[in-house]
């Protein structure tokens, strides 16, 4: 039995469905939309869509303060903003499960240590690979890397399309949504928070 933690820090039993039960659920989703779950096409399909959406929503068993633990303190005193920008994002939304796409820019100011950059990406991976709302995500992000690197400040950006108003309801196909979220120095000094706007979007 294998038990993760979710979004709220509770704790899931992963093991409660099965793989198999899964499917079936999906063979009845395909029934639903006036399907035949039993022509050659789509006899797999139940399958695949089981396995895909495993890597969909694998962050619900990744831990992103471990991934952050690895830091590097050889850094000869930086005490300066460290931006990673246009991290490609795909989640989706926890309304319609559909696909939310966009980039995520991160920064953080670093008082003794610094985290190598592919970490930082690997933070907004995890929580993207749940179900989400924009500005939950948003929050999610910087509130671990405010922790996990022990920051005087972080900042994060995501620009992104919902599939749910892009694809259906509204239709507004070119629509974006951005969300900031700042923390610590970003928050408290107007001169880092509008020199990391400036920054990204350059």
């Amino acid at each position: 039995m294998k038990l993760v933690k979710d979004t709220d820090k509770t704790l899931i039993n992963k093991d409660q469905i099965t793989d198999q039960q899964a499917e079936e659920a999906f063979k009845t989703i395909l029934q639903w939309i006036g399907e035949d779950p039993n022509r050659e096409g789509l006899l797999e399909t139940p399958k695949r869509v089981v396995k895909a959406f495993k890597e969909y929503f694998k962050g619900y068993q990744q831990d992103p303060i471990i991934e952050l633990k690895k830091t590097f303190g050889d850094v000869d005193g930086y005490d300066d903003m460290v931006i990673e920008k246009n991290i490609s994002l795909e989640s989706h939304c926890e309304h319609h499960m559909a696909p939310i796409i966009g980039v995520a820019h991160v920064a953080y100011i670093p008082k003794t240590k610094v985290v190598g950059l592919s970490k930082l990406a690997r933070t907004v991976e995890i929580f993207s690979k749940r179900l989400q709302t924009q500005e939950r995500l948003t929050m999610q992000i910087a509130n671990t890397l405010m922790t996990g690197l022990d920051a005087k400040g972080v900042a994060v950006t995501i620009d992104a399309a919902h599939q749910c108003m892009t694809m259906r309801g509204i239709k507004k196909e070119k629509a974006t949504t951005v969300t900031n979220y700042f923390l610590g120095s970003f928050k408290d000094d107007l001169s880092f928070q509008n020199r990391y706007l400036r920054l990204i979007s350059k």
